[in-house]
């Protein structure tokens, strides 16, 4: 049977779940997966359901879908399971994170479909051709940095990616850029947030004589490494580790973290709430 994610979000109300679960019903469709949250601060309902159904187009479906979710005025997406989420990945110089989603991809354990990799260098271009994936090098400067965000933005809609991410990219995007990707684009920030932000913060917590060092994913906003957060992990050290152990160390930690990210948001399980995250693992 075709199988389908269906994700929504609502004013809280009674009912809800029956609802939902009554619709797919009526429709012939067996929930295979369900879970839910209710935000008792917002006043907000949160759901997913993943399901098979086989009585219906996904056409049919989606637009079926539409109309029973207006009288509740929610927020619903209607995903294939089959379909793997069309990728762009930014990178600078730090490979990791791009080595790391790279192989998992390949090995198939991110639902992914990887369209191309954009770099302000060329440092990666034989690693990209080494999975088959279009290297595209646009550098950046001050003075070309609108010219260079047009260009990488029109390659994300051109391959019709529905994520970016940044795996390491170390240039700061417009707030016209972040606009246009709110939603959709991951970053990977080196350092446990809000703890450390900016530049060098490895630097900043070696100085501090941290005892754990971590990583951040989140989505990126116009407001710097203040986008809701969606996976965070740490790394215990002592002050015999030096700033490179810390930096050796820290790698793994965001490689991790981020794949982490990657993979629910490209199974749907994050769903948006404000500056915060709901995530149905």
């Amino acid at each position: 049977m075709n199988a389908y994610i269906l994700t929504l979000s609502c004013p809280d109300r009674t009912g809800i779940v029956h609802a939902v679960s009554g619709f797919l019903l009526e429709r012939g469709g067996n929930i295979e997966e369900a879970a839910q949250y209710n935000d008792h601060g917002t006043g907000l309902f949160f759901m997913r359901v993943q399901f098979a159904c086989d009585h219906l187009t996904y056409d049919d479906l989606a637009m079926q879908v539409r109309m029973f979710a207006e009288p509740f005025g929610m927020s619903v997406r209607l995903h294939r399971v089959e379909q793997p989420m069309r990728t762009v990945i930014m990178v600078s110089r730090e490979g990791h994170c791009l080595n790391d989603l790279l192989f998992r991809w390949k090995s198939g354990l991110l639902r992914l479909e990887i369209a191309a990799i954009i770099s302000n260098h060329r440092d990666f271009y034989q690693l990209a051709a080494s999975y088959n994936v279009p290297f595209h090098h646009i550098p950046v400067t001050a003075a070309t940095k609108a010219q260079a965000e047009a260009k990488q933005y029109e390659i994300i809609q051109a391959e019709g990616a529905e994520l970016v991410v940044l795996a390491r990219y170390m240039q700061i995007l417009s707030d016209d850029l972040c606009r246009k990707l709110s939603g959709r684009a991951i970053n990977i920030h080196h350092s446990f947030l809000p703890s450390f932000k900016g530049a060098k913060p490895y630097y900043q917590a070696h100085d501090r004589g941290v005892k754990l060092i971590g990583a951040t994913a989140h989505y990126v906003t116009a407001d710097l490494d203040e986008g809701p957060i969606i996976e965070q992990d740490v790394t215990r050290v002592d002050h015999s580790k030096t700033v490179e152990d810390l930096t050796a160390m820290g790698r793994d930690t965001e490689s991790q973290v981020l794949a982490r990210a990657v993979k629910w948001h490209s199974e749907h399980r994050v769903l948006l709430n404000g500056h915060r995250t709901v995530i149905f693992k």
